[in-house]
């Protein structure tokens, strides 16, 4: 990506977040958090990566209430960050955290498996 593409992803971002936040804060009863943006190199499009924490819904829910408003948030984008063109939106959850605790329950996994049941126990193979 080049600085520009970086720097408008960043300002896009911000915005987002501040209308989730302010604007859209009916759409989740947990957390909402825009964690990524990636915008196309020709800055017309963007991949919006959110998180949900907490809340009574399933994520996908709260996914498919942001897709909903995504006019409402590409206009609050246009007030907020001057660009030529407003970009069109596309929003993904990210799995991001829920990767890392299922990856950490596998290393988990195997030092229980590789470390003995008590510290009693000592390797019969270990030299004196």
């Amino acid at each position: 990506m080049s600085i520009r593409t970086e720097r408008v992803a960043g300002e896009v971002q911000q915005a987002l977040a501040r209308a989730l936040q302010s604007d859209f804060s009916t759409i989740s009863d947990g957390l909402v958090t825009v964690t990524k943006v990636r915008m196309a190199p020709d800055l017309r499009s963007g991949r919006v990566y959110v998180s949900v924490l907490g809340g009574t819904h399933p994520p996908e829910r709260t996914l498919d209430k942001i897709k909903a408003e995504t006019p409402h948030l590409r206009a609050a984008i246009a007030k907020a960050v001057r660009l030529r063109f407003v970009p069109e939106l596309h929003f993904y959850l990210d799995d991001t955290q829920e990767e890392v605790a299922r990856v950490e329950e596998i290393f988990k996994q195997i030092h229980q498996e590789r470390s003995p049941v008590s510290g009693d126990e000592t390797p019969h193979n270990l030299p004196d």
